[in-house]
């Protein structure tokens, strides 16, 4: 393949915002509260877990359609005195009472998208408490006290976040739980409005004060239980007592003498390495940066990546899952071959790895000593399952109703007690042995996309961490969600990528769609560390209301 012409404009050119520098701690989220919440445990002597932990309890409260405690969460850490890297699985089970045959016997053809039925045990709770007993120094009920406030007294909703709540309002309405806390006076809140949620913030208090218990196997627990199963529900106290998260090491690959560590299934973190070890045999950089060949190669990569997403992996508790295969540099040469540089695949193709034998919000923390955290956590899609359960102010997640199949004998078919395969991942990479780059980003499926995106700007093309947040952005859609995985491809590209670009890529077979010059993207967070001279630099996504900003 060589390089198209009209190639985009020097990457500054995208620029607007400077990318952020610290000697000590930074923190970069989708939410400025969350942000300096983080950045004053930091300089108040809390390592980066303690700032994670108060990040994550003032994004529930901020960005309510994405995260809460009755989501999920994913994340990796780097201990820095001991030189390793640790991951936590923090997701939920479906209700043992649920099967395939449950379902289709009501008509179901695929997994509802909200309600009741669409939850999945909330597993965020478990996580956060876990990673400040093996991680952190500070309890809980200090960490949250920001969360708790703004929670009670209120916070005035930035632009963008409120545009959320208005895309959202119509679905709102048709939920009375729902609508009864996010719809104040019968309508989405406008830009700058106080915004509060007191029921939360008793909840938050709970939580606070009594632990994981309080959430799995006490008053709260029983409450969240009660509003299941009085709107229909079949989770039960057992499924919510049973809940515990998952600590591993990463999964990781080798991507030109960089180390790039992923969450492990039931996380599709897995992607992202099988797309790097595709796209190492091209020459990225010869290509240019994002000309029509080197996404080609990349949108190639994906489907191909996808398609061993969707024909192997599942829950590893429900059968095995081919991780030394897809993740193994012989099996990317095969797929690699498949690839014809002047046309694009019409399918998200499969292959046989058992030869060679695992919307959102996304935030990463840096401390003065090196610690690193990778932190993404999720209701699924916005607004979650649109049920709040009761009184509690807990807004439930649809993870279930999303990510499960209804296909019979899939590897993500929905079984008792099982988990669904999920779109959240985090990443982290090192460079002989220490950190060099912590990042992610909401978006479900193109999640893995744009996670690609960012490490090969970074490692190929030696963009910073702000101009890479910057960059005009594509996806291919659809990726693995069981509610549109049918539908055909499109390439989905902003504008800001040229025109030439984009005709060259629908010569080559894609169907090219253009959107909006900033509409890839839900809020990529990046924190570079320069090894030579040890400094933090923050990158934020503009696409967001939050920022990067340390010490």
């Amino acid at each position: 393949m060589s390089p198209s012409p009209n190639l985009p404009a020097a990457p500054s050119n995208w620029q607007h915002r400077s990318v952020t520098v610290a000697e000590n701690g930074l923190v970069a989220s989708a939410s400025q509260l969350a942000t300096l919440a983080g950045l004053d445990v930091l300089r108040d002597g809390g390592n980066a877990v303690d700032a994670a932990i108060a990040v994550a309890g003032v994004l529930d409260v901020t960005l309510p359609m994405m995260t809460g405690l009755g989501g999920d969460v994913f994340l990796i850490v780097y201990l820095a005195k001991e030189g390793r890297l640790e991951a936590l699985n923090g997701s939920g089970i479906c209700a043992y009472a649920a099967d395939r045959e449950y379902y289709i016997s009501r008509g179901f053809q695929k997994m509802p998208l909200s309600g009741v039925h669409s939850v999945a045990v909330p597993g965020a709770v478990d996580a956060y408490v876990t990673a400040l007993r093996r991680w952190g120094t500070r309890p809980l009920r200090e960490l949250w006290q920001p969360a708790m406030h703004y929670a009670q007294h209120g916070f005035p909703l930035p632009e963008i976040t409120a545009r959320r709540f208005a895309e959202t309002e119509p679905e709102l309405a048709q939920s009375p739980s729902a609508a009864r806390v996010y719809l104040p006076g019968g309508r989405a809140p406008r830009p700058g409005q106080l915004f509060r949620q007191p029921e939360l913030a008793e909840s938050l208090r709970q939580v606070a004060e009594g632990g994981r218990e309080a959430f799995y196997a006490g008053d709260l627990a029983r409450r969240l239980v009660a509003a299941i199963r009085g709107a229909g529900g079949l989770l039960g106290e057992r499924e919510f007592a049973e809940h515990h998260c998952d600590v591993y090491t990463p999964l990781s690959t080798d991507y030109r003498g960089y180390i790039v560590h992923e969450t492990a299934p039931p996380s599709q973190g897995l992607i992202v390495l099988e797309e790097m070890n595709i796209v190492e045999g091209f020459d990225l950089a010869g290509l240019g940066f994002q000309s029509a060949e080197s996404i080609h190669a990349m949108v190639e990569a994906k489907k191909l990546a996808f398609g061993d997403r969707l024909g192997f992996t599942r829950d590893p508790r429900f059968g095995p899952v081919p991780l030394k295969g897809l993740l193994s540099k012989e099996y990317a040469a095969l797929r690699r071959q498949l690839i014809d540089p002047e046309r694009a695949m019409e399918g998200q193709v499969a292959g046989d790895p058992a030869r060679f034998d695992g919307d959102t919000t996304y935030f990463a923390v840096v401390d003065k000593d090196g610690n690193c955290v990778s932190f993404i956590e999720s209701l699924s899609a916005a607004f979650g399952s649109k049920f709040v359960a009761g009184d509690t102010g807990i807004l439930l997640n649809n993870r279930a109703g999303r990510g499960f199949s209804l296909e019979a004998g899939h590897p993500n078919v929905i079984e008792p007690g099982k988990k669904t395969m999920h779109t959240l991942n985090a990443y982290m990479v090192t460079k002989d042995g220490q950190p060099w780059l912590v990042g992610g980003t909401p978006g479900g499926d193109q999640q893995p996309q744009w996670n690609l995106q960012m490490t090969t700007a970074l490692i190929d093309y030696g963009l910073n961490v702000q101009q890479a947040a910057e960059a005009p952005r594509w996806h291919s859609f659809p990726g693995t969600d069981p509610a549109n995985a049918d539908q055909p491809l499109q390439l989905r590209v902003e504008n800001r990528v040229p025109a030439a670009v984009r005709r060259r890529l629908a010569d080559k077979g894609h169907d090219v769609k253009t959107i909006g010059p900033w509409a890839a993207g839900s809020g990529v967070q990046l924190i570079a560390i320069d090894q030579a001279t040890g400094l933090r630099q923050g990158g934020s996504d503009p696409r967001v209301d939050g920022c990067a900003l340390g010490y």
